[in-house]
């Protein structure tokens, strides 16, 4: 008995140490399934985004999630990627599909191949580019999700790469520190 009162003490007590208006409350589609199912080769929104040398799908909006989560899939044509940047306010997830990828965060850097992932922290420098050959593809997260999906429609709607104008990244909660990486 005296087990599981101490059980039972044990879990009020982590239950209560969760922030639970923190986590993500997912919302019911039609049809009461709180899934959202997105094919091998689809976009969430319906259609791919043109940016530059990458062509980016959306696998998780942030609608699906409340705000906590963005994925992308990219798939990058060329060599190349962003501008050396960082998030104030989010954690941005790589994990490489296909091809190879340099990734620096802070100082560090990494060379990425299929299945490597890397997380670089809200706050801290980076920039990445595809340095392999053919088509690389990649899984970009964001947590949580932010303005992102704001700054990859603006930037899209040239279809080149984003502008490396400190006001526009500054508008959507990062900044501009870099250049690319040469590769």
């Amino acid at each position: 008995m005296t087990e599981t009162v101490e059980r039972r003490s044990f879990l009020r007590l982590a239950a209560a140490a969760l922030p639970l208006a923190a986590l993500p409350r997912p919302r019911t589609p039609q049809g009461g399934s709180m899934a959202h199912f997105t094919p091998a080769g689809a976009d969430r929104l319906g259609h791919p985004h043109e940016m530059g040398i990458t062509s980016m799908r959306y696998k998780v909006v942030a609608s699906d999630t409340n705000g906590g989560l963005l994925i992308l899939e990219q798939s990058n044509r060329e060599k190349g990627g962003p501008a050396r940047h960082l998030h104030h306010d989010q954690d941005e997830w790589f994990y490489a599909i296909a091809g190879q990828f340099i990734v620096e965060v802070g100082t560090a850097r990494f060379t990425l191949g299929p299945g490597d992932s890397l997380l670089a922290p809200r706050k801290v420098p980076h920039v990445w580019a595809f340095s392999g050959n053919g088509e690389g593809r990649l899984l970009v997260g964001f947590t949580p999700a932010g303005q992102m999906e704001g700054f990859f429609a603006e930037a899209t709607k040239n279809g080149g790469m984003p502008r490396r104008d400190p006001a526009v990244w500054q508008q959507y909660g990062m900044e501009l520190v870099g250049p690319p990486l040469s590769v």
